[in-house]
């Protein structure tokens, strides 16, 4: 009966060390969301911003036009807003989406795969514009 026990312990054990790195890394993304930082899923960098949704579009219509975007096509739906551009030879979509009161997402992904360095440098510039106002 002992060792019934042991073997099922170690079962578990063993299931949490091959799958606790993932379990770890969505944990992290989901406390990652409320807290303010970044995190890069399959290409998209996200972070959330604690402004109204359409004080956020705008600084992200700004940012857009900040670093001379072209074919900038926007899509403003309520809660829910697309803006695809060509920002330095880059196709660039940045999608805001309402999150709470004062609280808004924005998801950007620079290219086909993403870019995470060049999605920062977009985010960077949202927040630079978000404190202006």
């Amino acid at each position: 009966m002992i060792i019934k026990k042991i073997w099922v312990f170690l079962l578990v054990v063993g299931i949490f060390l091959i799958t606790g790195c993932g379990l770890l890394v969505v944990g992290g993304a989901a406390v990652g969301a409320g807290s303010g930082t970044y995190y890069y899923v399959n290409g998209d960098l996200k972070t959330d911003y604690y402004y109204s949704f359409d004080t956020v579009w705008s600084a992200c219509e700004q940012t857009v036009a900040d670093m001379h975007g072209v074919n900038v096509s926007p899509n403003k739906e309520i809660g829910l807003g697309k803006i695809s551009a060509n920002i330095g030879n880059e196709d660039v979509k940045f999608i805001v989406s309402y999150k709470a009161k004062n609280v808004t997402t924005v998801s950007i992904r620079v290219g086909m795969m993403g870019n995470k360095l060049s999605s920062q440098l977009l985010h960077d510039k949202i927040s630079d514009n978000l404190t202006k106002k």
